[in-house]
């Protein structure tokens, strides 16, 4: 059986190559056995339960971006936040510039504080529903609608008014 984790790491640039093995075996020497590796929107991301907690990928310029979903609350000047969440990053040009020593230290930290990624937006799916169905109004029968009004006769019409 092929390993997926391998085969992206083989497909790139010689230099980012290096960078992704040397990478791939601080993680599965650092990280709790427990975690589980696997290509996740197209490259390695290491999960422990359900969450995502540390991955990395290469950019357009060759260059190894080694991701911590919960990056920002380490404290770590050396990694940069990324997006609206938690996540916080690293990048490297070639495997020499990694320093184990840092991302054994991030390592550890990723799997001790994990951010409930999951959790996050599944809670966010049920806020966004709760709040649709908040603004529907509801019709004679129970029916929900976005825009509606309900009329004497039960009847719901698209902008409020009555036909007839």
């Amino acid at each position: 059986m092929a390993d997926p984790l391998l085969e992206y790491d083989r497909a790139q640039a010689p230099e980012a190559a290096k960078a992704c093995a040397a990478l791939r075996a601080l993680l599965e020497a650092t990280l709790p056995r427990r975690a589980v590796a696997k290509l996740w929107h197209g490259a390695p991301v290491w999960f422990l339960g359900e969450n995502p907690v540390v991955g990395y990928s290469v950019n357009a310029k060759h260059r190894v971006q080694l991701l911590f979903w919960n990056g920002q609350s380490f404290g770590d000047p050396a990694l940069t936040a990324i997006g609206k969440f938690h996540a916080a990053q690293v990048q490297y040009g070639d495997a020499g510039e990694i320093d184990p020593k840092a991302v054994r230290r991030w390592l550890r930290k990723a799997a001790s504080d994990i951010w409930d990624y999951r959790a996050y937006f599944l809670d966010q799916k049920a806020k966004a529903k709760a709040k649709t169905r908040a603004k529907g109004k509801t019709t004679a029968k129970g029916k929900t609608t976005a825009k509606g009004k309900t009329t004497a006769k039960g009847k719901t019409t698209a902008r409020g008014r009555s036909k007839g």
